[in-house]
């Protein structure tokens, strides 16, 4: 018979990705992991087969709460456009916050990782291709609507906009002039007149 955790797997899955997040994959030692998440190495390997396995659920986690966050951004406005100004500019604001600028942990996933990870390789461009799918969705609501004309290829401009999210959030790490971020966001919104 199995015995029960002895601790809160959220929790502690929550604590590793914040961990992962601030350092990146490789930086992140057993050590580190086994003091943020409050457990022992036995307890890790049990409940996630090793520090890639850990990696692997801190992320999909991540990717399920941050597509669910952006479906719920975009779902929310009654203006498809004002939508995407919001969503666009949360993440302005979020990359000028006092805290640390971390980005996107599946971006950052993308850049350190993916080159040499297949795994992990996949599972970003899930990511992507899911927020592909939910801004050409959300687009088609605004050509349904009569928000945009009917000549607006949504499936081109939904990956325009995901090339141009993951551009934005790769740069706001190095909080860059404001006025060069606001200019483009404004330009990259524009498309969508």
């Amino acid at each position: 018979m199995t015995r029960p955790r002895e601790f809160d797997e959220d929790q502690a899955l929550d604590a590793a990705l914040q961990l992962f997040w601030e350092k990146g994959y490789e930086a992140v030692s057993l050590s580190d992991l086994t003091s943020g998440m409050g457990i022992q190495r036995p307890s890790i390997y049990a409940a996630f087969g090793n520090k890639q396995g850990l990696f692997e659920a801190a992320l999909r986690k991540y990717t399920r709460d941050h597509s669910s966050n952006a479906r719920a951004k975009l779902q929310n406005t009654a203006s498809v456009k004002e939508a995407f100004r919001s969503y666009f500019e949360s993440i302005v604001e979020e990359g000028y916050d006092d805290g640390p600028s971390r980005g996107c942990f599946c971006i950052n996933t993308m850049v350190e990782l993916a080159p040499h990870d297949r795994k992990m390789e996949i599972l970003t461009r899930e990511h992507q291709m899911y927020l592909a799918a939910l801004f050409q969705e959300t687009i088609e609501k605004g050509i349904r609507s009569g928000e945009f004309g009917n000549d607006m290829n949504a499936q081109v401009m939904a990956q325009t906009l995901v090339v141009s999210l993951i551009g934005l959030t790769v740069m706001m790490k190095s909080r860059p002039e404001r006025s060069f971020i606001d200019n483009s966001v404004k330009t990259l919104l524009n498309l969508l007149e």
